[in-house]
């Protein structure tokens, strides 16, 4: 994956370009059609997806939460512990993304902790937000 890409994330934006080439190691960028399902609520998660183009409609018990776009990020719940998904995503427009699987984020929890601890707070917030 082209780790320029992080650049413009915020969560990556501090990093020098030594280590966003190392985290972007342990990422992989996709692309999906529109109408593609992302994540299913109910399901057991173990990834965390980062919208890099297109946009994502969120919904909760069948009701539509939000709109996600370039920049915004979901599944950081799944990083935080194995507990099945509190929402549903699917792809409203053809997407590329980046995904980290629950793995690699440990591996780049060692060598980064401040983004792991980043990802982790946005996480806590938003279960606190839907708890």
């Amino acid at each position: 994956m082209d780790a320029s890409v992080l650049r413009t994330v915020p969560l990556f934006a501090g990093l020098s370009d030594s280590d966003r080439r190392q985290v972007a190691r342990w990422m992989d960028q996709i692309e999906v059609g529109a109408g593609t399902p992302l994540a299913r609520e109910g399901d057991f998660a173990y990834e965390f997806f980062l919208i890099e183009e297109g946009t994502a409609e969120v919904t909760h018990d069948g009701a539509v939460v939000t709109v996600m776009g370039p920049g915004e990020y979901f599944g950081e719940i799944a990083l935080l512990d194995t507990r099945r998904r509190t929402a549903s995503v699917t792809a409203s427009t053809p997407m590329r993304l980046i995904v980290m699987f629950k793995r690699e984020f440990q591996s780049m929890a060692d060598a980064h902790p401040e983004i792991a601890d980043a990802i982790r707070a946005a996480g806590k917030e938003r279960l606190e937000r839907t708890s």
